[in-house]
């Protein structure tokens, strides 16, 4: 909650000043942020989608939503209708907690990390991050998990270009490759 404050407050300003803008409204935000597991072991074993349901369940704090297979792949043995993943969509305050953990929690736990590429940024604004291995927040026993499995993090802003989405990102506290 604290942090919409300082969104607010300090950001909005700084960067409505830096590109120029008078309207605090055509400052660019954060919309949501979407975190995917894709499971093709699941085919297999039907267990795994449990289980990755319980880990993002707990990382989230948010419910997730079992994804399927949109066609059949039968070099993969996907059928259509399978599932195949696991995603939540965040928005609001549980979105605002969880970027503050990845920035504060997260990369830190990553062995040398050196910042998030500027590659990441898709032409449109958003952030697209991916993480080898869940063990990286606080919330997953190593313990408790059946394998480690990586996920994508995706931040999507209403950004209308890198550039600006760029600064929103580092205003925020995301370390960028220097």
């Amino acid at each position: 909650m604290a942090q919409n404050y300082f969104y607010t407050d300090k950001i909005r300003e700084t960067l409505g000043k830096e590109m120029g803008l008078t309207n605090l409204c055509a400052v660019p935000r954060m919309v949501k942020i979407v975190v995917n597991v894709g499971a093709g072991d699941a085919v297999q074993d039907k267990k795994v989608i449990e289980s990755i349901k319980k880990e993002i369940r707990l990382i989230t704090g948010q419910n997730p939503v079992v994804t399927k297979a949109r066609q059949s792949i039968a070099a993969f043995k996907i059928r259509k209708g399978l599932a195949i993943g696991v995603k939540v969509t965040l928005r609001s305050k549980r979105m605002l907690f969880f970027l503050e953990k990845l920035l504060k929690i997260v990369f830190p736990r990553i062995r040398d990390f050196r910042g998030v590429s500027e590659k990441s940024l898709d032409g449109k604004g958003n952030l697209n991050i991916g993480i080898s291995e869940q063990t990286l927040f606080p919330e997953i026993e190593y313990d408790t998990i059946d394998r480690i499995r990586g996920l994508e993090i995706t931040i999507v802003t209403n950004a209308k270009d890198d550039q600006s989405a760029k600064k929103l990102f580092e205003l925020l506290g995301m370390p960028f490759v220097k």
